[in-house]
């Protein structure tokens, strides 16, 4: 019954409609209230045994620690992707503390102030990926050419629904958009470029802060013998705290941006001070250059419209063309190194992180809610069985055999040979 209960309260989207759904396809009689307590207190062992082997992990020595456990075979090709959700958290207090391993690490290096912060109630929850995937290595380019769903004008505004809104939407768009396997959808379409496939996925999430969320990150790519694989890829939006936290237990995973994180930006600045005909025109060649690995031909083509327009004022709107042109040349350049993605399609490798978009969008559907609030331990307490719902592997299922295994009064009995 206890595995019924915890299953809806992980499943739901709120603990009300799961103890609808364990009363009406149960037949337990188990109030709301009960519901939350046996979710809040399982996910609080959950959390518990995650944090054992967080710190199992930390103490590792530095050799075992960035390569495979013994007994693994390292996949062919592991990819790591990281991203943060949304959910709201009335107090004010800090997020759950990390371990003590974890917090010492994190000190030496500065990461970003949390985003979510600044907006209320508002809180960000970190989402990690670590899957096993199935890419083809060629011997060329497998598809030169863009496929046609990225300069299609008709389609366009689904692929990134909030552009029009200016350089803000833009940024934005590709990590909140309604449906972020539109983009995926769209590299399928091209018969002659086949994305690599999810052979094995693990999902970790957690609420405390980034510089914590690296061990939790890295532990569970770890166990999967990510480290020796023979092809590795990090893969993310941009921000500076990803790829903090590759550079902590990733700097051999070769670093790629998400191409539709790197299309919102030059969607923008093509079409900032332009009618529509002249900036797609711009957009759709400035966008094949990127899909051919040639950003340096786009930050040159954005130097002289940024000439063309000026260098933006200290108080400028961040919608201003001039802003927009310069946000996009900083942005481009700071991340051209992780724009090769002709390269990248040639060894197999993924180039976008809708993956990463819908495990967060998945995520979200259980925690974000303008009706929704939680305390600090008790969304840590619902994030993880979450997270062990949205795995490969059925880790919450392996968690109730332990538990059981464990429980007072229980005792193993072999088989008489």
């Amino acid at each position: 019954m206890p595995e019924k209960i915890v299953y809806a309260g992980v499943v739901s989207r709120s603990y009300q409609e799961a103890g609808a759904l364990v009363r009406r396809l149960a037949e337990l009689p188990v109030p709301d209230k009960q519901v939350e307590r046996l979710t809040r207190r399982i996910g609080g062992e959950r959390v518990a045994e995650r944090d054992a082997d967080v710190k199992a992990f930390q103490e590792l020595p530095l050799a075992e620690k960035f390569g495979a456990p013994a007994g693994v075979t390292p996949p062919d090709l592991a990819v790591v992707m990281v991203d943060g959700g949304r959910l709201r958290i009335p107090d004010r207090g800090p997020p759950s503390a990390p371990p003590e391993a974890a917090a010492a690490d994190a000190a030496a290096e500065v990461w970003e102030e949390e985003a979510a912060a600044k907006a209320g109630h508002w809180r960000e929850d970190k989402v990690g990926l670590p899957v096993t995937m199935d890419g083809v290595v060629s011997e060329h380019d497998p598809c030169p050419e863009i496929p046609a769903s990225f300069p299609d004008a008709c389609r366009m505004p689904r692929l990134v629904r909030e552009l029009k809104a200016g350089v803000k939407g833009a940024e934005d768009a590709a990590a909140d958009a309604d449906e972020p396997e539109v983009a995926d959808q769209a590299l399928r379409e091209e018969a002659k470029y086949q994305p690599p496939e999810v052979v094995r996925r693990r999902v970790a999430a957690s609420r405390v802060a980034w510089p914590a969320f690296a061990p939790p990150a890295a532990t569970p790519a770890w166990t999967l013998g990510f480290q020796g694989a023979s092809r590795k890829a990090f893969v993310g939006d941009g921000s500076a705290n990803d790829w903090k936290l590759r550079r902590r237990f990733f700097g051999s995973f070769v670093p790629i941006l998400d191409f539709i994180h790197a299309l919102s930006y030059v969607f923008a600045a093509a079409m900032a001070g332009r009618k529509f005909g002249v900036g797609w025109a711009c957009y759709r060649e400035w966008i094949a250059w990127v899909w051919q690995g040639q950003v340096a031909r786009v930050i040159a083509a954005l130097d002289v419209r940024q000439r063309e327009l000026g260098l933006p004022t200290k108080d400028e709107p961040e919608t201003s063309p001039r802003q927009v042109v310069a946000r996009t040349r900083t942005y481009l350049r700071n991340h051209a190194d992780k724009m090769r993605y002709d390269e990248y399609r040639r060894q197999g490798l993924p180039i976008g992180s809708s993956l990463m978009e819908s495990m967060v969008k998945q995520i979200n559907r259980r925690v974000k809610g303008t009706e929704k609030f939680w305390s600090e331990e008790g969304s840590e307490a619902v994030l993880q069985p979450r997270a062990d719902h949205l795995s490969d592997g059925e880790p919450l299922q392996a968690f109730w055999q332990r538990r059981q295994a464990t429980a007072t009064g229980q005792r193993r009995y072999r088989r008489a040979v």
